[in-house]
């Protein structure tokens, strides 16, 4: 089980009745309507992406669970400085044969906030990652679990005219809501690991597996997202699946 961070986007919203309801559940204190910006994240839906995986619906639906509650962060700064907002409620929304996560969200309408609200209304601070892990990553080609497993099938190449895809299942956790300056890749990039081998296992050694699960887990993710600062764009092969 590793982490995966996708890229999502920023949708308007407005608060209601039921959404005062649900952003009170997380606050100390009752908060107002008027003392409050919401918005939506649309996160990660089930279609094929541009490093050709993409989530089953029984995933998006673990994962509108496990957002609830967690904060949104800037520039991937996992410290309370870095807090800008946090997820109060997630769905799974449908439209036209796409399922698509839902992440509604809510930050103070303050001084402090007002720059961030201010670039956000204004179009400018827009691009977000999610960041996730999960426990299945399964080939389409052999059913090869790669978060466990290796097979000899790269996602985005055919066999037999047959593309392969992977799907990613079986969510353990949701551990990441952040804004970025540059997502990885166009669009709704994406920077990702699911473990498993993408080559033939080879032997390793010297490996410091010290301080346990949740050290080697943070260390993990902090390397992927250290990735999305410095990934350099590279153009896709014209060869491969550009209908995707």
């Amino acid at each position: 089980m590793e982490n995966i961070t996708k890229g999502a986007v920023v949708l308007k919203s407005a608060p209601t009745a039921v959404d005062m309801g649900l952003i009170n559940a997380q606050s100390i204190r009752e908060l107002k309507a008027e003392e409050v910006f919401l918005f939506r994240i649309a996160a990660c839906d089930n279609q094929v992406d541009r490093d050709f995986e993409c989530f089953s619906d029984a995933a998006l639906e673990a994962l509108s669970k496990l957002f609830v509650g967690r904060t949104v962060l800037s520039d991937h700064r996992w410290s309370s400085s870095g807090q800008m907002a946090r997820v109060y409620a997630a769905a799974v929304e449908k439209e036209s044969g796409v399922s698509r996560l839902i992440l509604s969200c809510y930050m103070l309408r303050n001084d402090a906030a007002a720059p961030a609200i201010d670039a956000i209304e204004a179009g400018i601070l827009r691009e977000v990652s999610v960041g996730v892990a999960v426990k299945t990553a399964t080939c389409s080609i052999c059913g090869t679990d790669k978060a466990h497993g290796y097979c000899e099938h790269r996602p985005g190449k055919a066999y037999d005219g047959t593309l392969c895809t992977v799907e990613l299942g079986d969510p353990a956790d949701a551990y990441e809501v952040s804004f970025v300056a540059v997502p990885a890749q166009r669009e709704a990039g994406v920077v990702k690991s699911y473990g498993g081998d993408k080559e033939p296992p080879k032997n390793v050694s010297n490996l410091d597996t010290s301080g346990g699960e949740d050290r080697k887990k943070r260390l993990s993710a902090q390397i992927e997202l250290e990735k999305i600062k410095f990934v350099e764009e590279v153009p896709s092969n014209e060869s491969e699946a550009e209908t995707v």
